[in-house]
């Protein structure tokens, strides 16, 4: 009789079924089975916050399966991920089951590699209910927040509005760096630089003030008694410093860092990160010669900097073999994990290093490279030995003022060999001190040089910068906001509601997100507070480690709550929480204002300001475009058969481009328009094409590598009930799940229905 292990994915589970023998069958759940119910709060507060959990929509035939299988399997492992949720999931399933919680077998793996499953098939465990518990509070306590306070929302900004624990804190982030922003008065300040010479040397030199400090320019008259003092333009070397500097390597990835290095390095948004990091946890195959499929990474859900022995003992192998002894350092590198973090997993590195990216690079999507190029050579730069540089700092006078140069050279490489880091992890890795120059001549005490170019600048001071998906993961990171499973869903949630809007990649509130903001903060203070978010995800961790008992924390915290929720619903008819409205050219033919739009139960119309005294509306009619002439629209690239201009042109299967010189060249190519999608298949971009009759569908950048296609749109948003991906029903206002199993459906607007249909703008 055959035992059976239960995993999440179908992906993990093709993977472990090559290592495991024929005694075994491995299944998905595809995720959770079981969960609250979407028509009511589920959750019965004057009983100990007892939580009615339902099987989910679409999951009734594959829980039947996986029973049918379990009764007929010699031993069941629940081998789900190797987290609260991973956990809370094979609770779930051990209740399906009808598995007590005694009789569980639970096992988990940091990585998937053969040697890896096999020991923890080998150690397996009771499903840990602390865990459990902790995933559990965490779930009754947002649907608590979302339940009670989305009806209230609605009565007082929008109907359709929903409420969340964390994401309403993310928000309000964002909403207060736009406030700053907008309250942000430019200062006016200036900066001289000098080019220096004396023969053959040459250098840049910068202001910094005179001998008793530093001193910033803060207008023209200051700068320009500066100026005048320089004199003739002599500049004598005050000081020459030089210094050995060993700079030591960034530690391995946490998910945080990994988002943070892949947004700037690779310009990925953290849910294609993620999508891509557990593609790559999971396994890919990548060829026979290499063992077939493999788990590439560790668990990418961690903040911990721990790296097994093991690991460590094989990248001091790879290292000195590769560059030699002296790039190792005499004592292993270990790294000490932040307070507060979550210690259960390694940092997240390669599951073999002797797997080099560039090996194995035919066999991965150019996303999958990209990623495992980056984990991998970070995981082995931690371990390297630190880079020496030799540093030099002049000080050279004119007029009574100082001017300074300073650059550096690289005696010994050391883990620079491997990887740089971005340009903001070098601040910090230098300690903030900027180097004008790599590489500066030789420069003596005493010598004198000419200014051959004296050139001051006017600046003004800049606002702060707004938040993009990686900044706002570091803050939510240092203020203890969420925990590494939690970033991409909280940005991927405030997004979807529209609280937030992308703006090339920073992140900015809408109206909605500051209005919410505003209600939120006046009525549910301790709600989007960051110490008591920080304190609440503290006490999650608590239960974890079964310090902190559930129940007390649920009560307290709805005690506090359900105080503001019932002081809110008295007082908030008095507050205003009114979205702005978007003002139009028509003109109220009653009252002479600019009507508004607004929204009505049949769509939106025009709707005079003034109301109650002036009830005037109007419907929203189009204006009629005007017909420009045609006008010849030239691609940024060329034919590739004779390197002549291409253009567009329009035919019976929709637009192209065709060369210029047709009918001499005959070469076209098909317009395309790229989707903020990634490939379910290999993880490239999808692009919308035309088929025949200029009918939509889409496809795969990477085709014919890569056979995936469409005739319904891909999103880029995940089936609740699943996870996987969600698409929109070509022709009609519905969203499905392709999942043959699962069945998840939902309505959308019409609006909503059109939106990407169209290649032509």
């Amino acid at each position: 009789m055959a035992n059976l292990v239960i995993v999440e994915s179908p992906s993990k589970a093709n993977t472990i079924k090559g290592y495991l023998g024929s005694n075994y069958k491995v299944i998905a759940s595809k995720g959770h089975v079981r969960d609250l119910p979407k028509s009511s709060l589920g959750v019965d507060i004057e009983n100990g916050f007892e939580a009615h959990y339902i099987n989910i929509r679409g999951k009734g035939d594959l829980i039947k399966s996986i029973k049918k299988e379990a009764k007929n399997a010699g031993k069941v492992f629940l081998a789900t991920d190797p987290d609260r949720e991973g956990e809370a999931i094979s609770w779930h399933l051990a209740n399906a089951l009808g598995i007590p919680v005694e009789q569980t077998r639970r096992v988990t793996f940091n990585e998937i590699t053969k040697s890896a499953i096999k020991a923890a098939i080998k150690n397996p465990r009771q499903v840990d209910m602390n865990l459990v518990n902790a995933q559990q509070t965490r779930r009754i306590l947002d649907r608590i927040v979302g339940y009670k306070l989305s009806p209230l929302l609605w009565k007082s900004i929008k109907s359709g509005l929903s409420a969340g624990r964390v994401q309403s804190v993310a928000t309000r982030i964002i909403v207060e760096r736009e406030e700053e922003i907008k309250a942000f008065v430019p200062s006016e300040y200036w900066t001289i630089e000098v080019l220096l010479s004396n023969g053959d040397r040459a250098v840049t030199a910068r202001f910094i003030g005179d001998k008793k400090g530093n001193i910033k320019l803060q207008n023209e008259e200051q700068t320009n008694k500066v100026l005048s003092a320089l004199g003739n333009g002599e500049f004598k070397v005050e000081s020459v410093k030089t210094s050995v500097r060993r700079k030591a390597p960034q530690p391995p990835f946490t998910t945080s860092t990994m988002q943070q290095e892949a947004s700037k390095k690779l310009g990925f948004q953290s849910a294609r990160i993620m999508k891509v990091a557990q593609e790559l946890y999971e396994g890919v195959n990548i060829g026979s010669e290499n063992g077939g499929i493999q788990g590439l990474i560790t668990y990418m859900r961690t903040d911990s900097l721990r790296v097994s022995a093991e690991a460590a003992e094989a990248a001091k192998s790879y290292i000195s073999e590769r560059f030699g002894n002296k790039y190792y350092p005499k004592t292993a590198r270990v790294y000490k994990t932040r307070s507060g973090a979550q210690d259960a997993h390694e940092a997240i590195r390669p599951s073999s290093v002797a797997i080099e990216p560039q090996k194995i690079k035919k066999y991965l999507s150019p996303d999958q490279f990209k990623l495992y190029k980056l984990i991998w050579e970070r995981f082995v730069a931690s371990q390297m030995e630190s880079a020496e540089l030799n540093t030099v700092v002049a000080d050279f006078t004119a007029g009574g003022y100082i001017f300074r140069s300073s650059g550096y050279t690289v005696t010994f490489p050391g883990y620079m060999a491997m990887y740089e880091e971005s340009e903001e992890e070098k601040k910090h890795n230098d300690g903030g001190e900027e180097m004008q120059n790599l590489r500066l001549p030789t420069i003596n005490d005493g010598e004198s040089f000419k200014a051959d170019k004296i050139d001051p600048a006017k600046h003004f001071t800049e606002p702060p910068a707004r938040y993009n998906e990686a900044s706002l993961i570091k803050f939510l990171e240092e203020k203890g906001i969420g925990r590494p499973s939690t970033y991409t869903p909280i940005i991927t949630t405030i997004l979807a509601r529209n609280y937030v809007v992308r703006d090339g990649k920073a992140l900015v509130p809408t109206p909605l997100g500051e209005v919410t903001t505003k209600l939120m903060k006046d009525k549910f203070p301790d709600i989007v507070d960051y110490k008591f978010t920080a304190n609440m995800e503290d006490d999650l961790d608590g239960i974890e480690k079964g310090e902190s008992d559930m129940q007390k924390i649920l009560s307290d915290f709805y005690e506090d709550f359900s105080n503001e929720l019932e002081k809110a619903e008295v007082t908030i008819e008095k507050d205003s929480y009114e979205l702005p409205s978007e003002e139009t050219d028509i003109i109220c033919d009653k009252c002479g204002r600019k009507m508004v739009i607004k929204s009505g139960k049949f769509g939106k119309f025009a709707a005079c300001p003034g109301y109650p005294k002036c009830r005037n509306t109007k419907p929203l009619v189009e204006k009629e475009e005007v017909k420009e002439e045609k006008k010849v629209v030239v691609a940024d690239f060329k034919c590739e058969k004779c390197g002549a201009d291409m253009v567009l042109r329009n035919g019976r299967y929709g637009s192209f481009y065709a060369c210029s010189r047709y009918p001499e060249c005959n070469f076209t190519k098909q317009k395309t328009k790229e989707l903020d999608v990634a490939c379910p298949k290999c993880g490239g971009k999808i692009l919308t094409k035309y088929g025949r009759n200029r009918t939509v569908f889409y496809s795969c950048e990477n085709y014919p590598k890569c056979d995936f296609s469409s005739w319904d749109m891909p999103l880029s948003e995940k089936c609740p009930d699943c996870g996987n991906i969600l698409y929109r029903k070509k022709g009609k206002a519905l969203v499905v799940c392709h999942e043959k199993d699962c069945g998840y459906k939902r309505e959308v607007s019409a609006d909503e229905a059109n939106i990407g249909e169209e290649i032509d703008g």
